[in-house]
């Protein structure tokens, strides 16, 4: 299974927020959409970088309260690990598990096409394990 499945069933909304964006308006983003990140993104729609929730702990324990008047900018994760579609589920879940990181931005062709996180990942095999467990039962059934 790849990247694109994925990018079917879940959908190619991703969340996006503006460099000037202070960290207090990230965390609200953050709360009201109920996800973990956000992608850093200019007028043009080029990416930038990602916030995450652990960035935005990083950033609070080493600024303290003044974290929150700092900008995505400033505290974005920019060296980003990219997907394409036709990243395969294991080489996305590889990547995730060696950086140590949650959530994948995918791009084609130099374009944003959708976010996968780890959830993503292990729901897309889970559910191909059910899929998997179902035709054999209905095979060992059905010869029976």
């Amino acid at each position: 299974m790849s990247v694109a499945s994925i990018l079917r069933h879940k959908g190619h909304l991703v969340t996006t927020v503006d460099p000037a964006a202070t960290i207090a308006e990230v965390a609200a983003v953050l709360a009201e959409h109920r996800i973990g990140a956000v992608l850093v993104v200019d007028d043009a729609t080029q990416l930038l970088g990602i916030v995450s929730e652990r960035d935005i702990v990083r950033c609070l324990a080493a600024n303290g309260a003044e974290a929150l008047a700092m900008t995505a900018g400033q505290t974005m994760t920019r060296a980003l690990q990219l997907a394409h579609p036709g990243t395969t589920e294991a080489e996305a879940m590889a990547m995730m598990t060696q950086g140590r990181f949650r959530h994948l931005p995918v791009v084609d062709r130099g374009e944003l096409v959708g976010m996968i996180s780890i959830g993503d990942v292990v729901k897309s095999i889970i559910t191909q394990r059910e899929h998997e467990v179902e035709s054999l039962v209905a095979y060992v059934a059905g010869s029976l």
